[in-house]
């Protein structure tokens, strides 16, 4: 796996999430290590290079994923990108709409 995914496995990194999103935007990637789709676009966010991506593995952290949609209003889905600034979702995609581009425009857009 990439130097630039970061596992968040509890709400403590979350936390710490939120907060970072009050000044820069933060790329939050639900991934599914059983699904196929997930693994396309896991292989999309490998090649987004631009930030690091906080990954989190929702077999592992299955009432993480369910805080994060209780925080967010975002329904969850797996998988699942989303940029996160001032503590709210500002862009978010799921199954083949999460591409490497679309994954930067949200993050240009929202710097």
């Amino acid at each position: 796996m990439s130097d630039r995914f970061v596992d968040v496995a509890d709400t403590k990194s979350l936390d710490e999430l939120i907060a970072r999103s009050q000044t820069e935007p933060v790329v939050l990637f639900k991934h599914s290590t059983t699904c196929p789709i997930s693994a396309h676009a896991h292989r999309e966010m490998e090649r987004f290079t631009d930030a690091d991506v906080n990954l989190v593995i929702v077999q592992r952290a299955r009432q993480l994923s369910g805080e994060i949609e209780r925080r967010t209003g975002v329904r969850h889905e797996s998988p699942q990108a989303m940029v996160l600034r001032s503590g709210s979702v500002v862009w978010n995609a799921s199954h083949y709409d999460i591409t490497a581009d679309a994954v930067k425009e949200a993050l240009e857009a929202n710097r």
